[in-house]
């Protein structure tokens, strides 16, 4: 049975987990090196039936939920609804057009987003020894940004559906998911988590806040422990990415409340994304007994972005 580290032993994980200058000094992309030519091309080989399978959660307005800080808003700009001309009437028909202006701030535990590794910070410092005043107000994060991703990340994907080994529609707000819950979804699936894969975790908690409403806690999620942290370091995982927010929420920890993040992110230099929808993918992987697949995220090549919205590609 997998044990819980101590504070202190979690503070030290940011030393024995480190990957700083595993790559080089000047190293930006952390775990996403694992992602090698031959992966992805192994990546490629698990595509069989040409399915492609969204995992984002729809992008939508909420206002006055627990869960949501600052809601997405969208405006429109123009619409092809007819205007009157200098003269009182219609005009004649022309062709018209339909826009609108977005705005989207990405973190938080209702946006399907990626984190950069210049989203969390330690003692000054960020990813690879990064020193934090390389994120300012006026140009953002100049190093460690979304732009480190702008050819996008292809690899191949691998749901671990802890909701279903569990048999419940979905885990409780605070149930950590430990390295044996890993290895008996591998075992229940028939799979194994290999260098460079993206690990995606099903909780169930998406479909939880479809039928039930947004939980009263904003940050009472369940997610990885932080005991999973050596694990995912020793497998080399290349990203991880959740339908709640990664972290289990309270993580028990009065430090670091937010351990996956703040080690994986830090130290580790690894990839996250968090508040998918696997719902879908669920099903799609259950009704073939095949739970790995091509995994695509491309995001925004937006200079200077702490995070960027995505619509991760599962593709069987």
């Amino acid at each position: 049975m997998s044990t819980a580290p101590t504070e202190q032993q979690l503070l030290g994980y940011f030393d024995s987990l480190s990957n700083w200058g595993r790559w080089g000094d000047d190293d930006e992309r952390g775990t996403l090196n694992f992602i090698t030519p031959a992966k992805v091309a192994e990546a490629s080989r698990a595509v069989v039936d040409g399915v492609s399978v969204g995992c984002a959660r729809p992008i939508v307005f909420e206002g006055s939920v627990p869960d949501v800080l600052i809601p997405p808003q969208r405006f429109m700009i123009s619409t092809h609804e007819p205007s009157p001309d200098a003269r009182g009437g219609l005009l004649a028909p022309v062709p018209a057009t339909a826009s609108d202006f977005l705005a989207i701030a990405p973190h938080g535990v209702t946006t399907t987003h990626v984190d950069t590794l210049s989203h969390f910070s330690r003692l000054g410092r960020m990813y690879n020894g990064v020193k934090v005043s390389a994120v300012s107000t006026l140009l953002g994060a100049t190093r460690l940004s979304v732009t480190t991703m702008k050819d996008g990340v292809v690899t191949r994907g691998v749901l671990l559906d802890i909701a279903r080994l569990k048999g419940r529609p979905y885990l409780d707000a605070g149930e950590g998911i430990f390295p044996d819950d890993l290895e008996a979804a591998e075992a229940a699936e028939d799979v194994t988590i290999g260098a460079g894969d993206a690990l995606l975790i099903r909780t169930g908690w998406y479909r939880r806040r479809v039928e039930l409403g947004a939980y009263p806690e904003r940050l009472h999620r369940p997610g990885l422990h932080a005991a999973t942290l050596p694990w995912l370091h020793e497998r080399q995982v290349a990203l991880i990415a959740a339908d709640a927010a990664n972290d289990v929420g309270p993580s028990g920890y009065e430090v670091l409340m937010q351990p996956v993040h703040a080690v994986g992110t830090v130290a580790m230099g690894l990839c996250i994304i968090n508040v998918c929808d696997f719902e879908s993918l669920s099903q799609a992987c259950a009704s073939r007994s095949r739970w790995s697949f091509m995994f695509v995220v491309a995001p925004l090549n937006w200079p200077g972005a702490t995070a960027s919205p995505v619509t991760p590609l599962a593709i069987l």
